[in-house]
């Protein structure tokens, strides 16, 4: 399924089928062994009765016993024969034995049969004290939890399941007889078999129920999202980064989305409007050296006793410089990262220095002998932003240039570049690292450069994880300062 729609209609669908699955079959258990307990209750009732009178030694033809169709009952000796049964019982199942017919009296071992009337009023035997019927004494009923069985009996030609429940009794002659009386189980398969049914008609309504409803609900929660893919669709047709997704009102996760996606094409056509302005700005300023470059070889080439042989070569190396630049700038925007390398910056610091023979102001150096200041980079990229940096510092000095290296309070490094010239404005000091920008009263482009060092420097000092700032120096001029994280 390729719908978000249809996969979470599916999924909550399945969710809900299982619980409910779950939950039914845990309801008709629990209900089947509710109404199973109640039944043997019943049927124990019943067993105790009966065990009762044979402990008062009841003959066993005139045991008293409840309904016979609601309550069969077989009564077993000690070897398992039947010797008393309920009326109209036709067969019976789950009691030991299927027998329903009683065995004779004198072969079940039958303790008494009655009182005196069941001798015919005839005294001829008083005299025989060995023939004489004990008195009637009492037995006992055994209080142990009786033993339950599920089975089937056949009363009166009506066959049906019962709960059977196994009690034992000792007659006053020491007969040890069983008791099976079982209940009728119709009313637990009835209510069992009404629940199931009514649980496999309403499961499919519940399930369409809930998969409509998630149908309906995720399409409602999606709705924002189908309005962001429509318009980012119709930005990348008209290629206009302008144009911003719908935000709707919710705090949700759609709405952050929407937020986070407005962010991305706000960063997008600002680095878009960067690129373009890095074109114009990089075509504009190769255009002027590379005019007078070539209008210089066209006279020399026409008269060459006219040729600016030290003009041409100055503006083969300014373009030179800026086509490096250019390269620089552009590997870093492409995400180059710098090197590990582990650069002393005191070391470097120094050796920039005294490669500058042909400075118009001496620079001064400031390293303390606690070094080495061990920063990890690339020692080229780091070369260059000092040089940009001395080379800033030059152009607009008066007489004093100073560069210092120093650990930082925090952990780190410090190179600090200080001129004593005119300073950076306060609304200045941040445009001063954008590129191709040059202050109008003291940058040209024949002195000033094309406006790229302090940008550079900048993005080399953010690629190795520091950062270069701008602020007045007491001499009254500019201090830039490079801070780095050290190395450890």
């Amino acid at each position: 399924m390729r719908s978000v729609r249809a996969r979470a209609a599916l999924g909550a669908t399945v969710v809900v089928a299982l619980a409910l699955i779950g939950a039914g079959l845990s309801v008709l258990l629990v209900l089947r062994a509710n109404l199973t307990d109640q039944a043997g209750l019943q049927a124990e009732v019943v067993a105790r009765e009966v065990a009762g009178q044979l402990a008062l030694d009841v003959p066993y033809d005139r045991l008293e016993m409840r309904d016979e169709e609601d309550n069969p009952v077989q009564v077993t000796d000690e070897d398992g024969r039947v010797v008393a049964v309920s009326k109209d019982l036709r067969a019976i199942s789950g009691t030991g034995t299927d027998r329903v017919t009683p065995v004779p009296a004198q072969a079940a071992g039958a303790s008494g049969s009655g009182s005196d009337d069941d001798n015919g009023g005839d005294d001829s035997n008083d005299d025989d004290d060995s023939h004489a019927t004990p008195a009637p004494g009492r037995g006992e009923v055994d209080s142990d939890e009786p033993d339950f069985t599920n089975g089937t009996a056949n009363v009166d030609g009506e066959r049906a399941d019962y709960r059977f429940a196994s009690v034992r009794a000792t007659t006053p002659a020491g007969v040890t007889l069983t008791v099976h009386a079982g209940a009728p189980l119709a009313a637990e398969q009835e209510a069992v078999g009404t629940v199931r049914g009514a649980m496999l008609i309403g499961l499919p309504l519940l399930l369409l129920v809930v998969a409509g409803v998630t149908w309906l609900v995720t399409r409602r929660a999606l709705r924002p999202v189908e309005g962001i893919r429509r318009e980012m669709a119709a930005i990348t047709a008209s290629e206009d980064l302008s144009r911003r997704v719908p935000e709707p009102g919710s705090r949700d996760e759609v709405a952050r989305l929407a937020r986070t996606t407005n962010e991305t094409l706000t960063a997008l056509e600002a680095s878009v409007d960067r690129q373009r302005r890095f074109v114009a700005d990089a075509s504009h300023e190769l255009r002027s050296p590379i005019a007078s470059l070539r209008t210089q070889l066209e006279v020399g080439a026409a008269h060459p006793e006219l040729l600016d042989l030290p003009g041409a070569v100055a503006d083969t190396v300014r373009l030179q410089a800026l086509a490096a630049d250019l390269l620089l700038l552009a590997r870093l925007d492409a995400g180059e990262r710098p090197g590990r390398t582990v650069v002393d910056l005191g070391a470097l610091v120094r050796e920039e220095v005294s490669q500058r023979t042909g400075d118009r102001i001496a620079v001064t150096v400031s390293v303390p002998e606690s070094g080495p200041f061990e920063v990890a980079g690339s020692r080229g990229q780091l070369a260059r932003v000092i040089g940009n940096l001395l080379d800033n510092a030059e152009r607009h000095a008066r007489s004093a240039v100073t560069v210092s290296v120093r650990a930082a309070e925090r952990g780190g490094v410090v190179v600090a570049v200080t001129d004593d010239g005119a300073g950076v404005p306060p609304d200045e000091r941040e445009r001063i690292f954008e590129r191709f920008v040059r202050l109008d009263d003291a940058r040209t482009r024949d002195d000033g450069g094309a406006g790229l060092g302090l940008a550079i420097a900048r993005d080399v000092a953010v690629r190795h994880g520091g950062r270069l700032t701008v602020d007045g120096a007491r001499e009254g001029g500019a201090r830039f300062e490079l801070r780095l994280p050290g190395v450890g």
